[in-house]
């Protein structure tokens, strides 16, 4: 069984026995993939415990990176192989898909590719090295905009390098452009133009995932990022606290 979800921020409880009863029937040859926004953010005792409960779980946790992640931490983690593609394992049960893999899950091809931009920044990223650090936070708070604070709250890893989007197209080319199913945290641009009506304008990535869409034959895109649950169009399903299940 394959299930998915959207941005999870840390927030788990979604996974409760109560709230997702099909893990009865599940084990750690199923999976629920988050899509993006997983909310890996500490090395603390806190954070570890949370890890090992999640890993206590009957199913494997398999993510994508969103931009509400600690990429310093992310990186601390060995690069390894699993089912194709490059992972690592936050713990045995809880892997982080690496951007621009695909991966043969139960019979089934995925691509996966992390990263967003972060639309929540009006308020600047501001630079704790610098002398007048304070003296920005408190002018930054008074706009009452949100702000980021870098390698703390933001990291530009949140979009992916020239590097990983090549190795992308490398891997679904050698994979004569055909997926079964394609996990992302943000969306192609035409698609978030459809939702948004225009309102948000699509990024570098957004492009990238176009000519992905354009180019690729897949059966489903599943993606988080906006905080809603429903059909983009026909093929491509925007996820948030809904969880979906991929059928036979």
């Amino acid at each position: 069984m394959i299930y998915l979800t959207g941005d999870c921020h840390g927030d788990y409880r979604r996974f409760s026995e109560t709230n997702f009863s099909q893990q009865k029937e599940m084990t750690k040859d199923d999976y629920m993939i988050v899509c993006g926004d997983f909310g890996l953010w500490e090395d603390s005792p806190q954070e570890n415990q949370v890890m090992d409960a999640l890993d206590a779980l009957p199913f494997t946790t398999l993510w994508v990176d969103g931009n509400h992640e600690n990429y310093d931490l992310i990186s601390t983690f060995p690069v390894e192989e699993w089912h194709g593609g490059k992972v690592h394992f936050i713990r045995p049960s809880v892997i982080h898909l690496m951007r621009g893999q695909i991966f043969e899950i139960d019979g089934r091809s995925f691509f996966a590719f992390g990263g967003a931009n972060s639309h929540d920044i009006d308020g600047g990223v501001l630079d704790p090295t610098a002398d007048d650090f304070k003296d920005q936070v408190e002018a930054a708070s008074k706009t009452g905009l949100p702000f980021r604070v870098d390698h703390l709250s933001w990291w530009k890893e949140e979009m992916p390098s020239d590097d990983e989007m090549k190795e992308g197209l490398e891997n679904l080319a050698k994979h004569g452009n055909r997926v079964d199913f394609i996990v992302t945290h943000d969306c192609p641009s035409s698609v978030k133009t459809a939702f948004s009506e225009g309102t948000i304008k699509p990024d570098k990535l957004n492009d990238y995932f176009e000519l992905v869409k354009t180019t690729v034959d897949y059966g489903m895109w599943f993606f988080g990022h906006y905080h809603h649950t429903g059909y983009a169009d026909e093929k491509d399903l925007m996820l948030y606290e809904g969880i979906a299940k991929i059928t036979e």
